[in-house]
């Protein structure tokens, strides 16, 4: 997790479902972080600090490209 840096945080899992897939399908190596404690817990979402979008160092260029695309994308939100 050394190499790994929060991008993005999230309240609940539904508001990154479309980004998972599209880093996934770019080979981003990424972590949602908190994803399965909130996903039992969901109201303490904030007090344990949402769910943290962590990517490699060396994809964060590219991550950050997809998440700026995907932002203003309307067609992919979900929300």
């Amino acid at each position: 997790m050394e190499h790994f840096k929060t991008l993005a945080v999230f309240i609940y899992p539904a508001e990154y479902a479309v980004l998972r897939l599209l880093l996934e399908q770019e080979n981003i190596r990424h972590i949602f972080q908190n994803e399965t404690m909130i996903s039992v817990l969901p109201f303490h979402s904030n007090a344990i600090g949402g769910i943290q979008l962590k990517v490699h160092e060396e994809d964060i260029p590219s991550a950050e490209k997809i998440i700026e695309a995907w932002q203003n994308s309307t067609h992919l939100r979900i929300v």
